[in-house]
């Protein structure tokens, strides 16, 4: 493996469980034979494809719509495929799910097939080894085209694709409650300065304005870039990634600066900054309609919907949804989206036969069947002319606005390489819980990108 993956792996490792880890070998040069397959298994590891007709996957599909399309899709692989294979569906809630990542990858023991957010983290996978160029399958079994391509771009490396897009189109926006915004006068914002009078208003009346659990961090994250793209739209960005600017660049500056002011005007609930967003204390909130206004990625949409049908309400029927408004005298561009157009990528770590076998497992993800099932979920799948399939009104705002982006910018904490995304999101909760300046917190992060552009 190279210097720099091990270096990676091990300050990922080192954050997520206080310990240092040993090195490893390309998941393509670690499989166990077939003998040892079980044990593999029982560790979510990674088997031989020499006799084994099982198909580790690993993904974050625990509940709700995403437990359910999966299944769906496994169900028909298994009853029309030809292959013989079958799937062991592994799901893992969001947060354990990234450390059980770095566990396995730092181990060898890699599932046969797994889902990723693409970006930095993806990329390093596939440089240790851990997945296959798919480019061939693509053309073998005819499916390139089903995908948007700026969904094949995000799971793309060095000219080869190397994930399948799946789920959903994951953009950052405000879910609102339109009750309350009707019972207190507020309009749906299209400034920044507006939004700001909203929230001094549901403040005025007793209400939250922003639900938020930050204890994971990269739900405080999507304000930060948010502001940030506002302000200075992608380009300080880009210049930072790549070394010709600065993470201190003034609109990174302005991003801290203005989530510290809302801080301290209360436009947060209490204890935010340990609350836990797997545990939907976020949401909680909102449906308790103690807070107004939810800034999250639009898969939540899917999480409203089943939620409100199994509560037997129609609470659902409340929520409207905006675009994070510009900032006054910005000239950057309002209609960049901060988010993914896939959400997750499956991506493989297997050969042969049973790498065949699990791609057309991947392509019932995308087929009709499926892909209704998805929509039906309010899930918005990747694909070309999805809007066609779009009724349900709350979708059809979030695919129109992706649809008139004139970028998206992928996760802060997926772009970056794992030391630079960490540093990002400890000096951002910093920042919220106000025990660190903007200025301090954007510093660590340009020296964090200085160190890993010097690797």
């Amino acid at each position: 493996m190279k210097k720099k993956v091990v270096a990676v792996m091990a300050l990922s490792m080192s954050l997520i469980m206080g310990a240092s880890l040993g090195a490893c070998g390309g998941g393509s040069e670690s499989k166990s034979d077939s003998g040892s397959s079980s044990a593999a298994n029982s560790a979510g590891g990674n088997t031989s494809d020499s006799g084994d007709k099982t198909i580790t996957f690993w993904n974050v599909g625990t509940e709700g719509a995403d437990k359910a399309n999966y299944e769906y899709a496994i169900e028909q692989f298994e009853k029309n495929s030809e292959s013989g294979y079958t799937i062991e569906n592994i799901p893992t809630q969001n947060d354990k799910y990234k450390e059980k990542l770095v566990i396995a990858m730092s181990s060898g023991e890699c599932p046969d097939m797994y889902t990723t957010w693409s970006g930095g983290p993806m990329n390093e996978y596939i440089d240790s080894g851990y997945a296959q160029p798919l480019d061939d399958l693509y053309d073998k079994y005819g499916v390139r085209d089903r995908f948007m391509e700026g969904a094949l771009e995000q799971t793309s490396y060095n000219g080869k694709v190397y994930g399948v897009p799946v789920k959903n189109i994951s953009v950052a926006g405000i879910y609102y409650n339109k009750d309350l915004f009707e019972e207190y006068g507020v309009k749906v914002p299209t400034t920044l300065s507006e939004l700001e009078a909203a929230c001094d208003t549901f403040l005025e009346n007793g209400v939250t304005p922003f639900t938020l659990a930050n204890g994971p961090k990269w739900t405080g994250s999507m304000f930060f870039q948010c502001l940030a793209a506002r302000k200075g739209g992608l380009e300080p960005f880009q210049k930072a990634y790549a070394g010709e600017g600065s993470f201190e660049d003034e609109c990174f500056e302005y991003a801290g600066e203005k989530i510290q002011d809302w801080v301290n005007k209360g436009y947060f609930p209490d204890g935010f900054n340990s609350m836990s967003e797997d545990d939907g204390q976020a949401k909680q909130l909102f449906y308790q309609e103690t807070a107004a206004m939810y800034l999250t990625g639009s898969w939540n949409t899917a999480t409203f919907k089943t939620d409100s049908d199994d509560g037997g309400g129609d609470f659902y029927d409340k929520i409207g949804w905006f675009s994070f408004p510009a900032i006054d005298g910005s000239d950057a561009d309002p209609s960049i989206l901060c988010g993914t157009l896939g959400d997750q990528f499956i991506t493989f770590n297997c050969t042969d036969e049973k790498l065949d076998a699990a791609f057309e497992f991947a392509t019932y993800m995308s087929n009709d069947d499926t892909v209704d099932k998805i929509v039906e979920s309010s899930l918005i799948p990747p694909l070309k002319g999805i809007e066609d399939k779009i009724t349900d009104p709350l979708s059809k705002e979030i695919v129109d606005a992706a649809n008139n982006a004139s970028a998206v910018q992928l996760w802060y904490d997926q772009y970056l390489s794992p030391s630079v995304a960490n540093a990002h999101l400890d000096g951002n909760q910093e920042v919220f819980g106000l025990t660190m300046t903007p200025q301090d917190a954007n510093k660590k992060m340009q020296e964090a990108q200085q160190e890993a552009l010097a690797e």
